[in-house]
């Protein structure tokens, strides 16, 4: 019989993801933020510049939280600093979105940056304490089932979220609408944050923190990248997902360039989302089944598709009966069952090769050796500059074929168990 801890755990972390994803999707950076930040500005590299801010805003703090968590029994503080932090941050996102009518086009740009600057820094603080909180929650045999719930109920969220941001763009002005939705994000997120905190965290357990202050937690990380073969190519492996993730933010902008308008882009964050929502029982049965690294390796190979079907798509436009919005939906709807696919092998895994009682260190080594992939869609910028929005998709599809083949060889290295393991 189970716990009935363990299981009111499960639910109530279940439930803030469920949460979380629904708020995540009103300040989705492939589509809501894309389209806003080109609405303010008509400009691609700060559009490139928003989705590059919130993946390294996410991933840069974690080196630092990683050494303070694995210093401390509990945990918890951490994830309540990040993600009510978050949440205010939205709110002042929305106020200075709301108020562009008498503060004028390049003061509301500026406080949109620095705003969601903070925003993407402060989320970056939530990293390492729930990595670490539901890794020592859930068994690892349940985790990728409540990856999967998670995305499932959020999906479904999310397709609500789409619902609402579409009347809330046709019924409100620019830059009114966005603000409702972000808004309606910051909303979402509180309850997620509330719903994580009720359920508490279990014991530490003895922390194998290592001497020397920071400069030594640094020491043993560069040790970690060093003597651990496994570790080392999963981050190339991110490394070359940052390069497949550079494209993200421009599929809206393709999708602009050939329907000459952002009128759809809430039905393309509804696409995306019942994508995502249609692919958790498999993502979740792959990966508890089969093993996170096979997951993760079926992932990176299917993340060709997408680039591929977008030149395709578009080199085609007007030659087929189907109204083109429904092609650039079919990209959307496998963005989205990639995107949540990706997420939950790459957490599994890093749960997976994460030793229990130094996975705040681990968690934050990894992502902070993984951060300057984050900066790739400000190059993905650079390259729709100077080449075309066929360029940035074109590299995404040969990044994503060599990610294969790294995660390819992470699956014939045989984990290393000794006593001495940092």
């Amino acid at each position: 019989m189970s716990d009935p801890r363990t299981t009111s755990r499960f639910r109530r972390i279940s439930a803030a993801g469920i949460f979380f994803q629904g708020g995540a999707s009103a300040v989705d950076t492939s589509t809501i933020i894309a389209t806003l930040v080109y609405g303010l500005t008509a400009n691609t590299f700060a559009v490139g510049a928003a989705s590059a801010i919130l993946r390294y805003g996410w991933l840069f703090p974690q080196i630092f939280v990683g050494y303070l968590a694995q210093r401390r029994q509990r945990r918890m503080p951490f994830y309540i600093v990040g993600a009510f932090g978050r949440v205010a941050c939205l709110v002042a996102i929305a106020g200075a979105l709301a108020s562009a009518d008498w503060m004028g086009g390049g003061t509301v740009v500026f406080l949109f940056f620095v705003l969601w600057t903070a925003y993407a820094f402060v989320s970056g603080i939530v990293a390492v304490p729930y990595n670490d909180i539901v890794g020592r929650s859930i068994a690892s045999s349940r985790r990728s089932r409540m990856l999967a719930i998670r995305f499932f109920g959020g999906g479904l969220l999310a397709l609500g979220v789409a619902a609402a941001a579409e009347h809330l763009l046709d019924a409100l002005a620019f830059p009114n609408g966005y603000a409702a939705i972000v808004l309606l994000g910051a909303g979402l997120l509180l309850v997620s944050s509330v719903s994580f905190v009720s359920a508490g965290e279990p014991r530490t357990p003895v922390s194998r923190a290592s001497g020397g202050g920071f400069a030594g937690y640094l020491r043993v990380g560069i040790e970690v990248f060093r003597t651990d073969s496994r570790f080392r190519l999963f981050v190339y492996a991110q490394w070359l997902g940052g390069a497949v993730m550079m494209a993200l933010p421009f599929y809206v902008l393709q999708v602009i360039a050939v329907q000459g308008g952002t009128s759809q882009v809430a039905f393309l964050l509804a696409a995306q989302t019942a994508g995502a929502l249609l692919s958790n029982a498999l993502w979740g049965w792959w990966g508890d089944h089969h093993g996170k690294q096979s997951l993760y390796q079926g992932v990176a190979l299917m993340r060709a598709v997408p680039p591929f079907l977008i030149m395709a798509w578009s080199s085609m436009a007007g030659m087929w009966a189907v109204p083109e919005i429904w092609g650039f939906a079919g990209v959307f709807l496998l963005l989205g069952a990639l995107g949540n696919g990706t997420t939950i092998a790459v957490i599994g895994y890093l749960m997976e090769i994460s030793p229990d009682d130094r996975r705040p260190a681990y968690s934050g080594y990894f992502n902070a050796l993984v951060a300057p992939a984050a900066l790739l869609p400000i190059a993905g910028a650079a390259i729709v500059e100077t080449t075309s929005l066929a360029g940035v998709f074109a590299a995404s599809l040969a990044a994503s074929i060599l990610q294969f083949l790294i995660i390819r060889r992470l699956g014939h290295i045989i984990p290393k168990v000794t006593d001495n393991d940092p």
